[in-house]
């Protein structure tokens, strides 16, 4: 429900902080599916914080973050 609330406004900037941290293979795949999927039809912003190098690489820009330091 949290991320239809988020997302029935239809927001320039999407920001998501691990999104599929607490999902199941499937229901998370679904979820960065949508994500991708609005962002791309409304030309927003995502923002993607995570810690999966696979859905890093899906994103266009990769910024990663060490020790405190990008």
């Amino acid at each position: 429900m949290a991320l239809a609330r988020a997302l029935v406004s239809r927001p320039r900037l999407l920001l998501a902080d691990e999104p599929t941290g607490n999902l199941d293979g499937t229901t998370g795949r679904q979820v960065i599916d949508l994500l991708f999927g609005l962002r791309a039809r409304h030309k927003a912003t995502l923002v993607l914080v995570t810690h999966d190098e696979a859905l890093a690489k899906r994103c266009e820009r990769v910024v990663r973050m060490a020790d405190g330091r990008i």
